[in-house]
């Protein structure tokens, strides 16, 4: 499970890289800061999970509280969470070194 761990946060690592050099590429080209969000990320790769989570939020919860985690979302760059989730399944997946303990003669 560690080694799948450490597998998952290089995949993470690498999407978090990805996503930087996108919004840095963008950047330079529109001549302003131009970031990812996380929102818009989440309706590219999979916009009927977004379209779920809004229904189960409004029927559970509030129908006015997915607007604020719409702007909440919206502000948070995917990059920072992708290094965050990476960071996390580091963390899960560290493995200790063994110290060789010998006797010097």
């Amino acid at each position: 499970m560690k080694a799948f761990m450490r597998f998952l946060s290089f995949l993470f690592l690498v999407v978090a890289v990805c996503l930087g050099v996108f919004d840095s590429i963008r950047s330079v080209s529109t001549s302003s800061v131009s970031i990812t969000g996380i929102l818009s990320a989440w309706n590219y790769l999979l916009p009927a999970s977004r379209t779920m989570a809004e229904a189960a939020m409004a029927h559970y919860i509030h129908p006015e509280a997915w607007r604020f985690v719409e702007n909440a979302l919206s502000a948070v760059p995917a990059s920072a969470i992708c290094l965050a989730i990476s960071l996390l399944c580091w963390m899960a997946g560290y493995r200790k070194r063994r110290v060789m303990r010998r006797l010097s003669v």
